[in-house]
């Protein structure tokens, strides 16, 4: 269960979503309770969302209930970090600084050119020697 991070995080790490977590602080963003901001106090991954602490609401009988959001319908706007979490985000963003991988451009053309044309010469230059 992921959710966006917020603009000053993303830039931060490099990162655009991670996984939830309990204690994470988050803001709803769309729904009813679009704009509250709380902390994570569990996450259901039975129904695939999360409660948060400031998200309740009183039952007929008089109990109260939290209300379950969807991961993707909030911004995580602080971190519970660990050394778990700060490895992944290491890693994730290590990959996002890489933006021209598996990138096609006119010079990675040329250059495959220019590596099969000396991939045929040396063919040519063994079967000579031959």
């Amino acid at each position: 269960m992921s959710a966006p991070l917020s603009k000053e995080l993303r830039k931060k790490y490099n990162v655009r979503a991670v996984p939830v977590r309990k204690d994470d602080e988050v803001q709803v963003t769309r729904g009813t309770f679009k704009g509250r901001e709380g902390k994570i106090i569990q996450c259901y991954r039975k129904k695939y969302v999360i409660h948060i602490d400031k998200l309740t609401r009183e039952k007929a009988n008089g109990t109260t209930i939290n209300i379950g959001v969807s991961p993707s319908k909030v911004v995580i706007t602080k971190l519970k970090l660990n050394n778990d979490r700060k490895s992944l985000l290491e890693r994730k963003s290590r990959v996002a600084l890489d933006k021209n991988k598996g990138k096609y451009t006119e010079q990675t053309d040329a250059a495959a050119a220019q590596k099969a044309s000396n991939e045929k010469g040396d063919k040519a230059s063994l079967a000579a020697v031959d």
